[in-house]
């Protein structure tokens, strides 16, 4: 099992135990290797849902740039949904399950198609 296979395996974990979701394999993991070599490292591989210069980048990066969505989107609304989802008390919010969960929000799944 390489290292980005035990980090998905946390993946799982993460949703299934904190979000209560059964998740989509291909999507799981293709959104983990969308997130590159940011989830080897241990401050980029999570996302605080408290910094706010934080979520402007995962808006800005992620929601607008990579899943195409526009500004009029709710995306503020969107980030906090998932943020609530994931537990606001859960300091661990792993990028790609944070990116996943924002995949299904926004109903984006045809980008990692």
């Amino acid at each position: 099992m390489n290292a980005r296979e035990k980090l998905i395996v946390k993946y799982i974990s993460d949703l299934r135990e904190k979000c209560n979701i059964n998740p989509d394999m291909d999507l799981l993991k293709k959104v983990t290797i969308g997130c590159g070599p940011a989830i080897y490292n241990s401050d980029s591989s999570t996302i605080s849902g408290t910094n706010e210069s934080e979520l402007i980048t995962v808006r800005n990066k992620f929601l607008i740039k990579k899943l195409g969505l526009s500004t009029d989107d709710k995306l503020n609304e969107g980030i906090d949904a998932v943020i609530e989802q994931y537990g606001r008390s859960n300091r661990h919010k792993y990028r790609a399950v944070f990116y996943y969960l924002l995949v299904k929000r926004f109903g984006k799944e045809s980008v990692y198609e």
